[in-house]
């Protein structure tokens, strides 16, 4: 078995709440990667902070929904549409 299909099968016996915290973790790193612009620091030290945190956010993302999977990714969408109906 490949060391991808090791994580695949790892991360798949997760939960479901783990991989909505997992997901949930993408969107500060996000908003950190690109609120750092304003910052009064030199734009190779910029660079770098959106470098890392951009790529854990992309981290966060790919690795929450890989938790989930397809079937809780329709949970997911199913919670939010009864939300959006009340």
């Amino acid at each position: 078995m490949s060391l991808l299909q090791t994580v695949k099968t790892f991360l798949g016996k997760l939960s479901f709440r783990t991989g909505v915290i997992v997901l949930a973790c993408c969107v500060p790193c996000y908003l950190i990667s690109f609120a750092q612009m304003a910052l009064p620091i030199s734009g190779g030290a910029k660079g770098v902070l959106w470098v890392v945190f951009f790529g854990l956010a992309k981290t966060f993302q790919y690795g929450g929904l890989c938790i989930l999977g397809t079937e809780g990714v329709k949970r997911l969408k199913k919670r939010f549409k009864k939300e959006d109906a009340q």
